[in-house]
This record gives C-alpha cells, structure tokens and sequence, in this order.
C-alpha cells in the first residue's frame, strides 16, 4: 500500500478537526468580559497559581480559588488581598487590578462545577474522577 493513501487521508482529518475546534460554533459557554482577562492577567502576573487552584489544578500552599467569589464574597477578598494571612502575602494591588482579579474569580465561579475533593491524583500528577 502507497503511504499516500494513508497519509492523505489523515492530514484531511487533521485540518478538518483543526478548523473545527477553532471555529466560534465550537466554544462553548459564556465569553470573558475585558475586565475578566483583565483579572486572569493580574492572576498570572502575581502567580496566584503557584499557591492556589483553579478546578483543582494548581498549588497545594493555598485553598482551591473555584468558588471562592460565591462561598466567601467579593468583600471578603477584597479585604483580604491588601492584609494577607499566616502563608498569604500582602498584596498592594490598584483598585483596577483588585476589580479584575474579582472579575476573573467571578467567572471562573460560575463556570466551574467540579469539586476538586471528588477526584484523586494519579502518581504521574493528573487528576481522575474517583469511582464510586
């Protein structure tokens, strides 16, 4: 059999899948506000993820950030950014960047379902659903 035959093909699936999955059709979901990419900038800028998760994912020093804007508030983050904690720095953000970190955490609170305590972590790092 010709390698054609078999690469032609694949390459056809490839680009096919590929302008499928960056299709507008194909996002799902509410878009970001510019405040909220705003927020996930500040995230990465003060690398919040080091210590803190995001659907699970992330640092281990600091509690999972998913629906923090929902169980604990805007107010209580607010507050607690310029004062930290025990292992929380103090964090002198502008109102600006306090605004869209708080829209960012909003987003991200209601986009996310997963509770991060019902999946284990395989020896290699990733997460699985744990069987019930």
């Amino acid at each position: 059999m010709h390698p054609l035959r078999i690469l032609l093909p694949l390459l056809l699936l490839f680009l096919s899948y590929s302008v499928w999955l960056y299709s507008p059709s194909a996002r799902s979901g509410r878009a970001a506000s510019p405040l909220a990419d705003q927020g996930k900038l500040v995230w990465q800028e003060y690398n919040c993820n080091a210590c803190h998760q995001l659907y699970g994912l992330g640092g281990y020093l600091g509690p999972d950030l998913t629906h923090v804007y929902s169980t604990r508030g805007p107010a209580h983050i607010r507050a607690l950014l310029p004062v930290g904690v025990s292992s929380m720095p103090r964090f002198q953000l502008s109102e600006k960047e306090t605004d869209a970190l708080l829209a960012f955490l909003a987003l991200t609170d209601e986009s996310g379902h997963a509770d991060p305590r019902t999946f284990s972590t395989t020896w290699y790092g990733n997460i699985t659903p744990r069987p019930r």
